[in-house]
């Protein structure tokens, strides 16, 4: 396992940093404190959230994010820590804005458009279609890096689960629209609805009824409203899909030390190598540092007060010897000594909730090996 430098060091050359791993390890929080060192040392940055929650906006203080990159006033960002010579901007994707902004764009005309955006199919069920919000997200994200107006952009995204959709989205979603299946069930004359036969018209008739759909019109408008379109989605997923292969995109698995998350860490990792994706290492957040005995430090105490002291010392022993196991086995996973990277982010006391917590973190994240050993030392006392 290498661990020599921090994320500044990881990131050389890299123009989309893809933050993936399991919900609640501080994938968010992580995304935007890498984001504030990179504009630190002066690239122009933006960092995109595709989570619903508000964590990243509130965390730059900000009211809200919108679908668009918005600039952090550089001199709140300064105030928090040290100089921010370059730019840092957020946004938070809205899946269903985004859509709508694809079709206006690839339709021929803008009546075109607002009628494949008045259908029941696309406004009722395209959010059913799997793979539909994430390829949105992905869509905005190679927007982003075609306009080439920021050194990297880094996307913070869903929990690891659902991050496989994620990752399968341009694929799927052009399955769907260029799927032979559901065109020849369409043709009222093709051989699909000649084997379904009458059996058909119950099967529709009870999905009308459960949708509110005239199901077969509107999936036959739907299609008929696409047209030659269903070319121009298809050229999109294979630009997204180039964008994520690329060299200049890399993949870090952001997780904690707990059980449950390394084990969800490493069923992501196997899942990129599957993919064929480039991963860049590894942040574990929440790792409990292993203190020192608490020897004469309890000597002066009440009796009741030595013992719950010395009990919670205890605990937190545990803890630190649980977590030194699942680095270890995470370490092995990728590689050992010559595997990716794996920076540790120790325990921090408090919520990360406003820009001075994520300088916390990215002082971490950003160190060389031998201060972030420094910064955990002192911090376990």
């Amino acid at each position: 396992m290498s661990d020599a430098g921090g994320i500044g060091e990881l990131l050389g050359g890299v123009r989309v940093c893809v933050c993936g791993g399991s919900g609640g390890v501080g994938k968010t929080t992580t995304a935007a404190a890498i984001a504030l060192g990179m504009a630190a040392d002066g690239a122009r940055v933006a960092v995109v959230t595709i989570d619903p929650a508000r964590r990243l906006a509130n965390a730059l203080g900000l009211d809200e994010l919108e679908n668009e990159p918005r600039q952090v006033d550089r001199a709140r960002l300064s105030a928090a820590g040290g100089e921010v010579r370059g730019e840092l901007w957020a946004m938070m994707l809205d899946p269903k804005r985004t859509f709508d902004e694809l079709i206006e764009r690839l339709a021929p005309s803008v009546e075109r458009a607002d009628e494949i955006k008045r259908n029941h199919i696309y406004r009722e069920l395209s959010s059913a279609v799997s793979g539909s919000q994430e390829f949105t997200a992905i869509a905005k994200l190679h927007e982003l890096a075609q306009a080439d107006e920021f050194d990297l952009l880094v996307l913070d995204t869903p929990p690891s689960r659902n991050a496989l959709d994620f990752l399968e989205a341009p694929g799927r979603l052009t399955a769907f629209l260029e799927g032979s299946a559901i065109r020849t069930l369409l043709r009222p004359t093709g051989i699909g609805m000649r084997v379904l036969g009458r059996g058909a018209s119950p099967l529709f008739g009870a999905l009308g009824r459960v949708t509110g759909l005239d199901l077969l019109r509107d999936l036959s408008t739907f299609f008929a409203l696409l047209g030659d379109m269903t070319e121009d989605f298809s050229a999109r997923a294979a630009d997204v899909e180039r964008l994520l292969h690329a060299p200049t995109t890399a993949f870090l698995l952001i997780t904690a030390a707990s059980d449950a998350a390394i084990e969800e860490a490493i069923w992501f990792r196997r899942t990129l190598d599957h993919a064929g994706l480039q991963f860049a290492g590894a942040v574990v957040n929440r790792v409990h540092p292993e203190r020192p005995q608490a020897g004469d430090a309890l000597d002066g105490l009440p009796a009741d007060l030595a013992e719950r002291v010395a009990a919670a010392l205890a605990d937190d022993r545990v803890l630190a010897r649980r977590d030194r196991r699942n680095l270890e086995r995470l370490a092995d996973e990728l590689g050992g000594e010559d595997g990716p990277p794996i920076i540790r982010v120790p325990q921090l006391d408090g919520e990360v909730h406003d820009v001075a917590g994520l300088e916390r973190i990215r002082a971490f994240l950003f160190a060389s090996e031998r201060e972030r050993a420094r910064l955990t030392a002192k911090l376990a006392g």
